[in-house]
């Protein structure tokens, strides 16, 4: 994979592949085609009794794209929950480029002017695929997470796809579909029109909670 290229990488993520490496010390990338795909429905994401009222407190200040590289490579660091993580020099470099072209973008919590948690994720039509998340603070993640979901319901996307399903994902929600029926879900969706920047980041804790939980108008 050594001649990959953003535009390859887009091509990929069009055919329901992607990238990873076995470790951030290993620069060599393969490609991953998952039998069973993680699927976050836009329209049924689960927010705990706990989580909304984080939400409500204003316990963070979300930034979109505000610094792409500081969330990419806070999810590719080491931690004592994570002693390894897929994300190495080349994708950290891949992704980095899609963010430049507009493609890839990060969701951001902020506390007392440091950044303590978020994720980002690449961007095709009306499909958002979901890359890495990472927390510093309680709960920084899904709020993120929520403010993703709030955000692609108001800018008309039809699909999150969370590649690989965990105990985290599937408290919120998440849920398994098979290769063939993502396939079929997700061509369509490519070529429609979606806008990842019409929903506003300081829209009230309330109108985030109801976007959040299926795009209300």
């Amino acid at each position: 994979m050594s001649s990959i290229t953003p535009q390859v990488l887009l091509r990929a993520y069009a055919a329901g592949i992607f990238p990873m490496a076995e470790s951030a010390e290993d620069s060599a990338l393969y490609w991953v085609e998952p039998e069973e795909r993680g699927i976050i429905p836009l329209d049924g994401l689960q927010i705990s009794r706990s989580l909304r009222k984080r939400l409500r407190h204003r316990d963070f200040v979300i930034k979109i794209d505000h610094d792409f590289p500081a969330v990419i490579a806070a999810c590719a660091a080491k931690t004592p929950e994570r002693r390894s993580t897929w994300i190495n020099g080349r994708i950290t470099a891949l992704y980095t480029q899609l963010h430049r072209m507009g493609c890839c973008h990060s969701i951001e919590c902020w506390q007392d002017g440091q950044l303590a948690g978020g994720l980002y994720g690449v961007r095709i039509g009306a499909v958002f695929f979901g890359e890495s998340m990472f927390s510093r603070a309680t709960d920084a993640s899904k709020v993120a997470l929520v403010h993703l979901v709030a955000r692609l319901n108001f800018g008309g996307f039809k699909l999150l796809d969370a590649q690989f399903l965990n105990p985290h994902l599937e408290s919120l929600g998440a849920h398994a579909v098979a290769r063939e029926a993502y396939q079929r879900m997700m061509e369509p969706l490519l070529g429609q029109e979606a806008d990842f920047h019409a929903f506003r980041t300081d829209s009230d804790p309330a109108t985030v909670l109801d976007w959040a939980s299926g795009g209300r108008r």
